[in-house]
């Protein structure tokens, strides 16, 4: 009689706890285009070029619209199960982050860190999945209708992986907010279909990143150094195939000098992130027999840079 209930153990124990896991957490942002028509908008210096992106901070101090809209997008979302990250509140903040990030420098080369307001706040937030709405009111013959675009985008990747848009039938309603939640809710089994497709793809076959590995211009050896019979390259590429699930990843280009690996999947596990794993090969080109320094950094939650020869 042992043998059956253990085999009943083992196929129920996995469904249970799969039924378990934690759905993705959502942060809750306005489009770039609706943040553009409404001035919006600020710059900030990228390495000496001027870049044009969204002001959250200012949109969520002088619309009256937002902080509602956000409200009850979010409020569907938390009746999926889904978990929720206050972009506004984290808006309040961040100013500290950027006053800390601005005085941060190689010690190598004196360069100064090179992030967008977004990169900043999706990294503070840490939420899987960046959702962006941007909606319009119509005025019609038989009343107000409203117009939407809802579209979610991989945190780390800032791959598009759902959509959804419409526009609402004129009804007497005013109230933004109330007509935004109408029309979403009536798209939103099929958008969170799309989340739900792309959160389980990345359960099983772990989470996209982007991983470069460089060399600092003074270091006395390049990439193709041979260590115990083989060149830095393959070593690293070797550690890559160890440590990614399934093996999955492109290494995209490869000279002397750099190497880029693409599509690289990462287990979805504890705190592991793109500086997380960077974190990883970093100590393993630290150890023996390689003995070398690194410099790790990071663009937002996707991308980890190693930089071999110093810190």
């Amino acid at each position: 009689m042992k043998t059956p209930t253990l085999i009943i153990l083992l196929v129920i124990i996995p469904l249970l706890s799969f039924s378990q896991s934690k759905n993705p957490s959502l942060m809750i942002l306005p489009s770039d285009n609706w943040c553009n028509q409404r001035y919006f908008m600020t710059e900030y210096n990228n390495q000496g070029t001027m870049m044009k992106v969204p002001d959250y901070k200012m949109a969520f101090q002088e619309d009256t619209e937002l902080g509602q809209v956000i409200s009850k997008i979010g409020t569907l979302m938390l009746k999926k199960n889904y978990s929720l990250k206050d972009a506004e509140q984290e808006l309040k903040n961040i100013q500290q982050r950027i006053a800390e990030d601005n005085v941060t420098q190689s010690s190598a080369t004196g360069s100064f860190l090179s992030e967008s307001p977004l990169d900043i706040l999706k990294k503070r937030a840490k939420a899987d999945i960046v959702i962006q709405i941007w909606w319009k009111v119509n005025k019609t013959a038989t009343g107000k209708s409203i117009s939407f675009t809802l579209e979610a985008f991989d945190a780390y990747t800032s791959k598009r992986i759902a959509s959804s848009t419409g526009t609402d039938i004129p009804t007497n309603e005013s109230i933004v907010p109330i007509m935004l939640e109408k029309a979403v809710s009536d798209r939103m089994k099929e958008f969170t279909g799309q989340m739900d497709k792309f959160y389980k793809d990345i359960s099983k076959n772990g989470r996209e990143i982007i991983l470069s590995v460089k060399r600092w211009e003074n270091t006395d050896f390049t990439l193709e150094k041979e260590i115990n019979g083989e060149e830095i390259i393959t070593h690293i590429n070797d550690w890559m195939r160890k440590n990614t699930v399934n093996s999955q990843f492109n290494m995209s280009d490869a000279t002397e000098n750099f190497i880029l690996f693409e599509q690289v999947r990462i287990p979805m596990k504890g705190n592991m992130d793109a500086r997380e794993f960077g974190r990883q090969l970093q100590k393993y080109l630290k150890s023996s027999p390689f003995n070398i320094d690194a410099k790790l950094m990071t663009r937002g939650l996707g991308e980890a840079i190693l930089v071999l020869g110093e810190k």
